[in-house]
């Protein structure tokens, strides 16, 4: 199994391999793929030593999954010419995710499917995948009707940059803003860029990305999308409405028999999720489960999970697991 990694060096590349280290992927041969200017730099997997090699001669080498996390412009001219090639590519950017020609999988959801056929396979959005999977279960029991979601998002879903920019702040030097305002002691509520519609392009995945996983247009969804300063980790205020009743014990145990999902509901003990807890694992957590007593058949729930994990590089190796074990590639 000869896998390509493009985007190496970046935050969620970094990850990639470390996820792919840990849940011991099938790699028989390895091919970590950068930008230009880190062309002939080594990096280190599984003990190894590696050259970071360009996108031409990653081509040419005709690895049979490519997981990208170099960013759209580098998806929409690299992808198809991996796929040209035989290469499955597992793209993490926002470039092929609505198109209608393309599957956008959560594994635990919909990798079923997937075919041979699905040479460019899009990884949902990071705040949208652990969204979808604590809605999928109730979803198919009570039948969602409309969701109202406010994101409290980490700085290093922007990037290497932003994390920066933060840790500065805290140590009180000036130095380069990844963000228009402070972000330290702060929260922004500005994820990506505005759209005509008043809409960030952040919110705007929410609301697009869950009917396309689901493929179900029946329900709709609006979103805030806010940074806060936390180093790792997104959080989610989840409202949603039900065309059938529910209850919350049924609820709880819906979600607790989810793959994937952790439920954290005990206030008397003081037990929810927090990013602080997700920082590190695969899990998405679930907890402040209670109903909307304004509205019926409405709920409320708190969802948080390590962006970086299950919001990038390990559902883009579940899905890459998925096409190994059933002789997809």
């Amino acid at each position: 199994m000869k896998v390509a990694v493009v985007g190496a060096t970046g935050m969620v590349g970094e990850v990639m391999l470390k996820v792919l280290a840990e849940r011991n992927f099938p790699v028989t041969e390895l091919l970590v793929v950068a930008s230009e200017r880190s062309v002939g730099k080594k990096l280190s997997f599984q003990g190894k030593e590696y050259t970071l090699i360009g996108l031409e001669t990653a081509v040419a080498a005709k690895p049979d999954i490519a997981i990208f996390s170099a960013g759209g412009d580098t998806s929409m001219e690299w992808a198809p010419k991996f796929a040209a090639v035989g290469t499955t590519v597992i793209d993490n950017s926002s470039a092929w995710r609505m198109d209608p020609t393309k599957k956008l999988v959560v594994p635990e959801i919909n990798a079923s499917e997937l075919t041979k056929e699905d040479k460019i396979i899009a990884n949902p959005n990071c705040s949208t995948i652990q969204m979808v999977l604590a809605l999928s279960s109730l979803h198919k029991k009570y039948k969602m009707k409309r969701v109202v979601v406010s994101t409290y998002q980490s700085v290093s879903g922007t990037g290497v940059k932003a994390v920066q920019q933060l840790e500065n702040e805290i140590a009180g030097i000036k130095g380069e803003m990844a963000y228009p305002y402070p972000i330290g002691k702060n929260a922004l509520p500005h994820c990506d860029v505005f759209l005509d519609n008043g809409y960030t392009k952040e919110e705007m995945k929410l609301a697009k990305e869950p009917q396309k996983i689901f493929n179900d247009n029946s329900f709709s969804v609006t979103a805030t999308a806010v940074r806060i300063p936390t180093a790792g980790g997104h959080s989610e205020s989840v409202n949603v409405e039900f065309e059938n009743d529910f209850e919350i014990s049924e609820v709880r145990r819906l979600l607790s028999e989810t793959p994937g999902i952790v439920v954290q509901d005990n206030t008397d003990t003081n037990t929810y999720p927090m990013p602080i807890y997700a920082h590190g694992k695969d899990d998405v957590f679930v907890g402040r489960i209670r109903r909307d007593e304004t509205q019926a058949n409405t709920l409320n729930m708190w969802i948080v999970a390590d962006n970086l994990r299950k919001g990038a590089a390990t559902n883009a190796v579940q899905i890459a697991e998925y096409l190994v074990q059933n002789q997809l590639v």
